[in-house]
């Protein structure tokens, strides 16, 4: 019935992570079917490997975000998909799934181009009445061929990442990730110092290599190089991923760092100043807990994404968390 499936993308890398839950469920229900996936440049090495993705298209807007969307769509309609499932809701991913040829085109109502999607579904915002996460909301746009229950989404390192972080893995660790692209999603520098000279492990900051300054001011600042080591913009997202499997705890912002860890169900701590786990992104492993202020804040959540800078200026969501709150949720033995 549904041997070509494509699946749309085309946000930030978390958002991206959540998606690939649809990937499992639809690979559940339809082992033999060709599933692909179109994500924009820059994203594409989360799926080096990936064990039953038959193809992945990438969006490279630098190129010409108009001129590369004619591409792809030249590209999707040339490909002959049976089903594309759109989770984005602008609309130049709505052209593509509208003109894509494809018999089922699915997709949320609040794409500008629904209006051309053989069906669509009522988009939820999340919030503290009514519960709804990102995977949860994006299984309705394939609840009618599967079921109404989201898988997780599950990144693959492969044996080759794994062997790449082995090195680094001769005595319990613990990975955190102190950057954020958003500022108020960012737990403070000096926190971070505070928490990591209070764990008596060894320590591995993770980011990407705009996040390498920081890695080295927060590193240097422990006066321990051999404890805390800097990891920033070294490996790839995959390697990064194997990395965290292993680790006693991963210390996260609300940033996707956090679906990295949810995607191989290692265990969390995720610490939220300005946004809430109510907004439907919170952390999926098994094992994770969650960190915020336990003030009342009458600015809290102060948007969907964060700021730039604090609204009020006094950024107390962030600085009324304790570090021994946060060190509550690490379990260390011995």
């Amino acid at each position: 019935m549904h041997k070509k499936i494509l699946v749309i993308q085309t946000a930030f890398i978390g958002d991206v992570v959540l998606a690939t839950a649809l990937l499992e469920k639809l690979h559940q229900y339809y082992p033999d079917a060709a599933l692909s996936l179109l994500v924009r440049k820059g994203n594409e090495g989360l799926f080096d490997g990936h064990p039953f993705l038959h193809q992945l298209l990438i969006w490279d807007k630098k190129r010409g975000k108009y001129r590369d969307l004619w591409r792809l769509l030249t590209m999707i309609r040339a490909a002959k998909f049976d089903m594309v499932v759109n989770v984005q809701r602008f609309a130049a991913t709505g052209i593509l799934t509208a003109f894509s040829g494809a018999k089922h085109r699915i997709g949320f109502d609040k794409n500008p181009i629904s209006f051309l999607f053989s069906q669509t579904i009522k988009h939820l915002i999340s919030d503290q009445h009514n519960l709804l996460h990102e995977v949860e909301r994006n299984q309705q746009l394939i609840a009618h061929i599967t079921d109404e229950r989201p898988a997780q989404p599950v990144l693959y390192p492969s044996e080759n990442d794994f062997a790449q972080i082995k090195q680094y893995q001769n005595r319990p660790y613990v990975c955190i990730a102190p950057a954020s692209v958003w500022f108020t999603k960012q737990y403070p520098e000096e926190k971070w110092i505070d928490l990591i000279t209070k764990i008596p492990l060894q320590i591995f900051i993770l980011g990407g290599p705009g996040d390498h300054a920081l890695g080295e001011r927060i590193s240097k600042a422990i006066l321990d190089p051999e404890r805390v080591i800097n990891l920033c913009g070294k490996l790839s997202f995959l390697e990064s991923v194997a990395l965290q499997k292993g680790a006693v705890r991963n210390i996260v912002n609300d940033s996707a760092p956090m679906h990295f860890a949810s995607a191989i169900n290692a265990p969390i701590t995720t610490i939220y100043c300005s946004t809430v786990p109510a907004f439907g992104y919170g952390p999926l492993s098994n094992d994770k807990a969650i960190v915020q202020s336990k003030q009342e804040l009458a600015c809290r959540p102060c948007g969907l994404h964060g700021h730039r800078q604090c609204p009020r200026g006094d950024f107390a969501c962030a600085y009324s968390i304790s570090t021994e709150e946060i060190l509550e949720t690490i379990k260390i033995s011995g």
